[in-house]
C-alpha cells in the first residue's frame, strides 16, 4: 500500500529525538501540515498518528498541524529499556517544547487525552486551547479484552513473543482480531475497513518491540486502575485531584455510543474543570476521530473561535 506519511504530510515522516523520562535520547516520528497557530494531535494507547488520519487536511486548513507517534507506538523508537511510569506526559511535554515556541493547541483522544490533562495540570504556559475526546479518566478496569489480555501476561513472554516475530508470522490472525475489537469502537461497523485495519496493525506487525512496549504501558496502566479502584495513591487520582486548577480552556468532546467510558464520565468530567464546556457527540462511538471526524472538526473549530485568549509565559525548561 501507499506510504501514508507521504500521503498525508508534504515532508512525509520525520522524526525529532527527545530525551525521555528515563534520561535517554529517543527518536520521535511525526508529520506536520498548514500554517498559523499550533495545534497537536495526541493519540491514544496502542494506536499511532493514523488515528487523526480524518482530521488532518481539514484542521490544516487554519492550523500549523503538529501529528506524532508516542515514543513505543508507530512509527516512533522503541527502547529496550523498562519505562518509568507516568513517562508519557513527561515526553509530551518535551515534545511539545521541541516542535513549538508558542502555547499550542492541543486536541488528544482517550488515553492520549488523560496524558494531555496531567501535562496541561503542570506546563499550563504549553497550551492555549485543550480539546479532550472519550477520556479514560473515572474508569474503573482496562475497556477490551485484548487489553486486558496483554496487561495480564508475562511481559517476558510478550517480549518473547515479539522477538520471535510471531505478529508478523500469525498477521491474519491479529488484524481479525483488530477488526473485531474495532467494532467497540465505532458505532456503525460498516465503517471498518481492510485498509484501515492494515494501517492500525502495520507497527506491530513490522516492528519489533512494539508489542512489548504497547503492553508494558497496559501494565503500568492496569496496575493503576486496581490501585485507584482500592483508594490508594495512583497517578489517575493525582489527576482527579488537581483538575480545578487547569485554567486553560477546555472543551470536552464524547461519542454519545461509547461503549468503553459512558458521556456521564464526561459530565462529571466538565463538572470538575471550571474552564471547561462539554459536548455530547451522537452516532459516535469511542474512535470519535475515525468515526465522525466531520463532527470533531465543526467543535474545534468553532470552540478555538469563541475561546477567550490567555497570556502565559513560554519556559525553555526541560527540552
Amino acid at each position: 500500500m501507499k506510504d501514508w506519511w507521504r500521503a498525508t504530510f508534504p515532508q512525509g515522516r520525520q522524526t525529532v529525538t527527545i530525551t525521555d523520562a528515563n534520561g535517554h535520547p529517543v527518536k520521535i516520528a511525526y508529520g506536520e501540515k498548514g500554517t498559523g497557530k499550533p495545534l497537536f494531535l495526541v493519540h491514544g494507547v496502542a494506536s499511532w498518528s493514523y488515528n487523526w488520519r480524518y482530521l488532518v487536511d481539514t484542521l490544516a486548513q487554519h492550523f500549523r498541524v503538529i501529528c506524532f507517534d508516542a515514543k513505543g507506538h508507530g512509527f516512533s523508537e522503541k527502547p529496550l529499556h523498562p519505562e518509568t511510569l507516568g513517562h508519557q506526559a513527561v515526553e509530551l511535554e518535551r515534545i511539545m517544547r521541541r516542535l513549538c515556541d508558542q502555547p499550542a493547541v492541543v486536541v488528544a483522544q482517550s488515553l492520549g487525552a488523560l496524558v494531555t490533562l496531567a501535562t496541561a495540570q503542570n506546563n499550563p504556559e504549553l497550551f492555549s486551547e485543550l480539546v479532550v475526546i472519550n477520556v479514560p479518566i473515572f474508569l474503573k478496569k482496562l475497556p477490551f479484552w485484548g487489553m486486558q489480555l496483554l496487561a495480564d501476561l508475562p511481559l517476558d513472554l510478550v517480549r518473547i513473543a515479539d522477538d520471535m516475530r510471531l505478529t508478523k508470522l500469525f498477521a491474519p490472525l491479529m488484524r481479525q482480531i483488530v477488526a473485531v475489537g474495532r467494532r467497540e469502537v465505532v458505532s456503525d461497523p460498516a465503517q471498518i475497513t481492510a485498509e484501515e485495519v492494515y494501517w492500525i496493525t502495520y507497527p506491530y506487525i513490522e516492528f519489533p518491540n512494539a508489542l512489548t512496549k504497547t503492553a508494558e504501558d497496559l501494565q503500568h496502566a492496569a496496575r493503576e486502575i486496581q490501585f485507584l479502584v482500592k483508594n490508594q495513591p495512583n497517578l489517575i487520582r493525582n489527576v482527579q485531584d488537581k483538575l480545578s486548577a487547569i485554567a486553560t480552556p477546555t472543551l470536552i468532546l464524547w461519542g454519545a455510543q461509547d461503549q468503553w467510558f459512558p458521556f456521564q464520565d464526561g459530565e462529571k468530567l466538565h463538572a470538575h474543570l471550571p474552564s471547561s464546556k462539554f459536548q455530547l457527540i451522537p452516532n459516535c462511538g469511542h474512535d470519535a476521530a475515525a468515526n465522525c471526524p466531520d463532527e470533531i472538526y465543526s467543535a474545534i473549530l468553532e470552540f478555538c473561535r469563541t475561546s477567550p485568549p490567555i497570556s502565559l509565559g513560554t519556559s525553555k525548561e526541560g527540552v
